[in-house]
């Protein structure tokens, strides 16, 4: 079995503040190894369930929070930024079996996550067929589109909520609960020991039970803080101006969709 794992900062246990999450500033040492404790612990989980080859995505801010020497032998590690609208998944094909999100977060605007935000701090909210998404709506329809079920996902409160309403069988482990600018959060020992049991249930249950329908048609709008922003990528080809902080593209291609948010955030 064959196995990718997205791994981002914003949703492990008990971070709070931007300082957190940022590797110049002090605090970041704490939450880094924290972040690399739950991708550990996953890739124990899908070892624990006979999985043999394992494909991580250091998916936060440089890509290069990691500590290679810390992971398993079976693991190879995708860092830093290749500019492929794949982005969170770059790498993810039709040869996986199954696709797992570590330390997720809330989507740009909610209140459930003090760090929440959808791809860029300089957008208010990305929206697909009228609805505000997460970096795990667009990245999960990503793995639809290529066959590949999403079966765990480790954030606060708000996000598994997401994943659950998207895809009812998928395994979530909820580690923080965000109420406006705080966290609260279960203890991180026991974070790291639900997401390697959850991880090894998952993927020893009907990983295809996890796949979902996706739309037949997307329109993506992309609203910026700053009206400026929005003139200026207004110009993408098929892109178009529909308000004054906002661009909106339409497409039947989900490939064509990721290609214009990862142009334009």
């Amino acid at each position: 079995m064959k196995v990718y794992i997205s791994a981002d900062i914003e949703g492990v246990t008990g971070i709070a503040h931007w300082d957190e999450a940022e590797k110049n500033k002090s605090d970041y040492l704490q939450f880094q190894a924290q972040m690399q404790r739950e991708l550990n612990a996953a890739c124990e989980g899908a070892l624990a369930a006979g999985v043999d080859e394992i494909w991580v995505k250091d998916a936060h801010d440089s890509g290069r929070n990691l500590i290679p020497q810390k992971l398993p032998q079976q693991v190879r590690l995708i860092r830093g930024w290749s500019g492929h609208p794949y982005s969170m998944v770059q790498e993810l094909d039709e040869s996986f079996d199954a696709l797992i999100f570590i330390g997720y977060h809330s989507r740009a605007g909610a209140n459930t996550n003090p760090l929440s935000h959808t791809m860029s701090t300089a957008v208010t909210r990305v929206i697909v067929n009228g609805e505000a998404v997460s970096e795990f709506t667009l990245h999960a329809y990503v793995a639809e589109m290529l066959g590949v079920p999403v079966v765990f996902l480790s954030g606060d409160e708000g996000i598994c909520a997401d994943a659950k309403k998207m895809i009812p069988e998928i395994r979530t482990v909820a580690v923080n609960r965000g109420v406006g600018s705080s966290s609260i959060s279960i203890h991180p020992d026991i974070a790291v020991a639900d997401i390697r049991e959850n991880v090894r249930l998952a993927l020893t249950a009907s990983p295809q039970a996890c796949r979902f329908q996706l739309p037949e048609k997307y329109i993506a709008e992309i609203e910026y803080k700053d009206h400026p922003a929005a003139y200026r990528f207004s110009f993408y080809p098929g892109a178009s101006l529909s308000a004054d902080c906002r661009v909106r593209f339409e497409t039947n291609n989900w490939f064509e969709a990721m290609r214009f948010i990862h142009f334009v955030t």
